[in-house]
């Protein structure tokens, strides 16, 4: 959504501003006359945030060029001035296509604050050499509104939760909670690594399945090309000739006819029901519920993604976790990251209810929700009865770690090996049929 900015003055003549999100300007225009009427103030302005381009030099350096989005080329130039930088050009930009922020650049930007700020230096001052050092343009335009935006004293919700687009929202959750932390290193250092696990978790996801099906599929296509259109052109040549085919290759030219006759059908039944499966499953709240309720329940991959879930969880929990009270809000944040929306109602809606309503302790709200391994809630107990649930989570996080990178190297070496054996049956399949095929002898004149 488009940022606006409202000024206006109040019924007693003082100046209000207020910063808002909608949809287009027409919707802003409305909800700010909707709030006027309501509210009795007089509306001076209502401002699109929008793109400027710069060139600017600091000191003896080369101008750097960049991108910043501002209500207005005046603050875009008080901002850069505040950063000690001599303004060479400032142009709005016209056609602003937003470009995307790799992963990577997110993971080192959170990886290198936190690596820094162990190091004692400032956020301000990590902000600016980061800045210098990052390539990606929209990743250096986001550094440079969070440290103008800090050093206007804003919190550390509004700072982050416009750049939701780029950090995600679990992410904006964790910086703005660092910012307002007494331990602002160790929450960056979580950050961190959790992104770095998604990160590899989704990786090692694609590996393991995206990549053979891919080969899979690429391997049925030129099956499907081999019997529907090549092979045809041997085998007719023979039934022209009034030779009469073997049991293997006439067998394979009948499907070869049933296929280029069923073509379209046969397509639209494939791609129908799986783009129809794909949008339930993955775009609709119900879908992705059946399909994180269900998915754990699979055989090895499903084992491997809950214990990957409830490792993310442990490690949520020990960053936020203050070792004082219930900590409704820590359990809530966890559940939110654990990326199974299955997971996340259970907590919610079972054990979070438990806790508030009932007044159950955390473990056995926890073991109520019917989502935790054994393990896990043992861990739990045994922390929460030591007095060190906080580390018991970490350790718990870090023991799945362990297993699930382990589980996931096994699990790419078994699909690997079935993806080559179906593709060694496939090859078998056409060269038989194709040795048949050569083996064939033409009739003799006269016989």
């Amino acid at each position: 959504m488009a940022e606006f900015r409202l000024k206006a003055v109040s019924p007693k003549g003082k100046m209000i501003k207020s910063e808002f999100e909608a949809d287009s300007k027409k919707k802003a225009e409305n909800r700010v006359e909707k709030l006027a009427r309501k509210n009795g103030f007089k509306v001076k302005s209502i401002d699109k945030k929008k793109t400027f381009t710069y060139k600017v030099q600091k000191g003896a350096k080369d101008p750097v060029t960049g991108e910043q989005e501002a209500y207005s080329k005046e603050e875009v130039e008080k901002a850069l001035v505040k950063l000690g930088y001599k303004v060479i050009r400032i142009n709005k930009k016209w056609f602003d296509f937003k470009l995307g922020v790799p992963q990577s650049e997110i993971v080192n930007f959170i990886r290198l604050s936190a690596d820094l700020l162990h190091q004692q230096l400032s956020f301000d001052e990590i902000l600016g050499l980061l800045h210098e050092d990052t390539t990606n343009e929209r990743m250096r335009d986001v550094i440079s509104t969070i440290r103008k935006d800090l050093k206007e004293g804003k919190e550390g919700d509004e700072v982050y939760s416009k750049h939701e687009d780029v950090f995600g929202e679990f992410a904006c959750y964790m910086l703005s909670v660092a910012s307002k932390s007494g331990n602002m290193a160790q929450v960056f250092e979580s950050t961190a690594k959790f992104l770095e696990r998604d990160a590899e978790f989704k990786s090692n996801l694609r590996r393991s399945l995206l990549m053979p099906a891919i080969t899979v599929l690429a391997t049925i296509g030129v099956v499907l090309f081999y019997v529907g259109y090549i092979f045809p052109a041997t085998a007719e040549a023979f039934v022209e000739m009034g030779i009469e085919l073997p049991p293997m290759t006439a067998a394979t030219l009948e499907m070869s006819y049933w296929l280029q006759a069923n073509w379209l059908l046969l397509t639209l039944s494939f791609v129908i029901p799986t783009a129809a499966a794909w949008y339930f499953l993955t775009q609709t709240a119900k879908g992705q519920l059946m399909k994180d309720k269900n998915i754990i329940k699979i055989p090895v991959i499903g084992d491997l993604m809950h214990k990957t879930s409830i490792e993310i969880f442990s490690r949520v929990f020990y960053t936020l976790y203050s070792g004082s009270g219930q900590n409704i809000e820590v359990i809530k944040v966890a559940a939110e990251a654990c990326r199974n929306k299955y997971m996340e109602k259970q907590i919610k809606q079972v054990s979070i209810k438990m806790m508030l309503k009932e007044g159950a302790g955390l473990i056995e709200a926890l073991k109520a929700s019917g989502v935790f391994t054994d393990t896990a809630i043992s861990r739990f107990k045994l922390g929460a009865e030591s007095g060190a649930l906080k580390q018991n989570a970490k350790q718990l996080a870090q023991y799945y770690e362990t297993q699930t990178t382990y589980k996931m190297d096994t699990i790419v070496d078994m699909i690997s090996l079935g993806v080559n054996i179906f593709i060694m049956i496939a090859l078998i399949g056409i060269t038989v049929v194709s040795a048949e095929s050569a083996l064939i002898q033409p009739s003799q004149p006269g016989m």
